[in-house]
């Protein structure tokens, strides 16, 4: 197994539960069980991956909560999804799932708009885990937020995961935090997001902020290195899994690689630190 896949592979049982992928019999065969979906893949890892892509090799099992068709669904989906998101030489698999869940929602409200609720449903109490409170029920009323999704950075079991976008006012930067939190539930319940944004606004006004979230340190961290940069009208939110290890100082440039990555893939800096780029800026 190449350091690429492990990596990948810790980060994806970190983020999405110990089982979403692990190793099958057969040599370079992984099965992949998509959180909340019901059908598991086979996917093939080659021994050059991520030079060259994984292939999807099959559906391996149904689940027993699928109903007919959904397997097939899925597996197309996926394929589809797959083909989006890879790159030659970087790593994908992350991506592909969050675009395979993109895919599925899209789907979701054409599949089940004549669908009744049932009565013994709408009567759940609600958990932590799925409650949205009062103040967060805004957040569903605005399109979903332009991220720009880094890949995910793995030290020590910790996961580290940044999502970068273009806003114009503070009250949008805060909505698309909002709108994150209520929508995914793996990120709400996360150990930390810690956000950071500059605005420029009309007459020359600026805004810029910061949040810890329990992260001493971090967010100012985050907003130092938004101004080396020289970034305007840009946020970006850095989601941290603890794995049990307490990384030291080190988290902090982790925390800060990982924004910087997700400031690369969205064009907003050069992949070159010592080469800027105009695009983010005023």
């Amino acid at each position: 197994m190449s350091e690429e896949l492990q990596d990948e592979l810790e980060a994806i049982n970190s983020i999405y539960g110990d089982g979403c992928l692990e190793p099958s019999d057969d040599t370079n065969i992984y099965v992949l069980k998509p959180p909340g979906e019901s059908a598991s893949l086979r996917i093939e890892f080659p021994p050059t991956y991520p030079a060259v892509p994984p292939v999807v090799l099959g559906t391996n099992s149904t689940g027993e909560r699928g109903k007919r068709g959904d397997a097939a669904r899925e597996l197309s989906l996926f394929c589809q999804a797959l083909s989006t998101v890879y790159e030659p030489g970087a790593v994908c698999l992350f991506d592909a799932i969050e675009e395979l869940t993109r895919l599925l929602e899209s789907e979701a409200p054409e599949e089940n708009r004549d669908q009744d609720t049932p009565e013994d449903e709408a009567h759940i109490s609600p958990t932590t885990d799925n409650v949205v409170y009062a103040h967060d029920t805004h957040a569903f009323n605005i399109p979903e937020p332009p991220w720009v999704i880094s890949d995910p950075f793995v030290e020590q079991k910790s996961v580290f995961v940044a999502r970068c976008a273009h806003v114009s006012s503070t009250e949008e930067a805060e909505a698309f935090v909002q709108h994150l939190l209520a929508s995914d539930k793996k990120v709400r319940t996360a150990t930390h997001n810690i956000t950071a944004w500059r605005i420029k606004g009309p007459n020359n006004t600026t805004f810029q902020d910061c949040d810890d979230d329990g992260e001493t340190a971090a967010g100012g961290r985050l907003l130092h290195l938004m101004q080396l940069m020289e970034l305007w009208n840009v946020m970006v939110i850095v989601t941290r899994w603890y794995g049990g290890h307490k990384l030291g100082p080190r988290r902090f440039a982790l925390i800060n690689q990982t924004a910087r990555d997700a400031f690369v893939k969205a064009n907003l800096v050069s992949e070159n630190p010592n080469k800027k780029k105009g695009t983010g800026k005023g």
